[in-house]
């Protein structure tokens, strides 16, 4: 009896393998004979967020496949002033971004004629994609010789948030920038997330297959960085697919204080869903891990960052689970950057940034005035 229901367990797992091949082979043949339209976006994609893994979603959604050009610092300063983050903490970023086919190195701020057919012969680019809102130096359209070629189109602008909007909680963060009340000390997310917004994000993930090893990591991932891709790019070495569980805002705000989280838990979630080394992710994950949790969603192994930072009586409990089932993985982060690395990027430079803050904002009110009809809402 053992052995025959061993051999329909084998038989279900043999076929939805072939099911899933079989739909594999057919989007394949579906391709066959067809050049694929490739679209060419470029920025500094600096502190990236989720409104630039958008911004990505939607140009690749103009083609097959979406070419990224990252600027240079050298470009970037000469036209704007400098970035918060440097050069490979930005190219780590796009690169790993799931809407991303290809990056294009060093890029330059501002096109000209002689850089854009480069791009185009090289990368075979159909079309240059930026957002509906202008972008213009010294009183130049960054993107005129792409329309003059013919070959610019453009995609909506992610409302709701910007580094801007970014930059502006870090230098007033308080425990009120989630929320609204009399009296406004922060910076409130003006982030729209819808159900579709979340589907659009997690268009193509599919349940792990019977055979797949599950790895399971959770933490806030406040304000997504490359030391948080790191880490997601190792913890998914130890399997096949890699469940990441995303912690509440009060959770996050117990457990590491201060003024955090700096984004709200649907902000959060969208970043880590865009990170190409992510399977699925469990939204208002459970701080404790267990047995229902390991049960349910089939987890072979549990991962835990060596330099996690949490309260020194959490730790213990929250993985005594996973611990004595002898399924627990302390892993090293390849990367040494942490979310305090930013701050205190900002801390050495207040006053640069400040004074840029308030120049962007301003920027941002009068195209939201010219837009919307009415200002932004604080």
């Amino acid at each position: 009896m053992k052995s025959r229901q061993r051999m329909a367990r084998e038989l279900k797992h043999a076929q939805t393998q072939l099911k899933y091949l079989e739909d594999k082979l057919t989007a394949e043949k579906g391709n066959e004979g067809k050049k694929g339209v490739r679209i060419f976006m470029d920025g500094a994609f600096d502190m990236m967020h989720y409104g630039h893994m958008n911004a990505f979603r939607l140009g690749r959604s103009l083609g097959t496949e979406l070419i990224v050009g990252v600027n240079s610092d050298k470009s970037i300063i000469e036209c704007k002033g400098p970035p918060l983050m440097k050069y490979d903490e930005r190219l780590t970023m796009v690169k790993a971004c799931k809407f991303v086919h290809e990056v294009v190195p060093d890029c330059p701020y501002v096109m000209n004629k002689e850089y854009l057919d480069y791009v185009i012969e090289k990368y075979d680019i159909d079309y240059v994609i930026h957002g509906d809102d202008p972008c213009i130096v010294n009183g130049k359209d960054v993107y005129e010789t792409a329309k003059l070629a013919g070959k610019f189109r453009s995609i909506p602008r992610t409302e709701g948030v910007s580094t801007t909007d970014i930059v502006g909680r870090m230098l007033l963060m308080t425990k009120e920038h989630h929320y609204r009340e009399d009296e406004i000390l922060g910076h409130t997310s003006r982030f729209l997330t819808t159900s579709h917004m979340l589907r659009l994000f997690g268009a193509g993930t599919k349940a792990p297959l019977p055979s797949m090893k599950v790895v399971y990591l959770d933490g806030a991932f406040d304000m997504f960085h490359c030391g948080h891709v790191a880490l997601l790019e190792e913890a998914r070495k130890y399997g096949d697919y890699l469940i990441v569980g995303v912690h509440s805002d009060s959770v996050v705000n117990r457990e590491q204080g201060q003024n955090l989280p700096l984004m709200n838990l649907h902000e959060r979630v969208l970043s880590v869903m865009g990170c190409r080394f992510v399977d699925d992710v469990l939204i208002d994950a459970p701080y404790e891990i267990t047995p229902e949790m390991i049960d349910r969603l089939n987890i072979s192994t549990v991962v835990q960052s060596a330099d996690a930072t949490s309260s020194a009586s959490s730790i213990k409990d929250r993985f005594s689970v996973p611990r004595k089932a002898g399924i627990l993985k302390t892993i090293k982060n390849p990367s040494n950057f942490k979310f305090s690395n930013i701050i205190e990027r900002i801390s050495e430079n207040q006053s640069t940034f400040q004074a840029k803050f308030d120049r962007k904002s301003k920027a941002e009110k009068e195209y939201h005035i010219a837009k919307y009809g009415m200002p932004l809402a604080q």
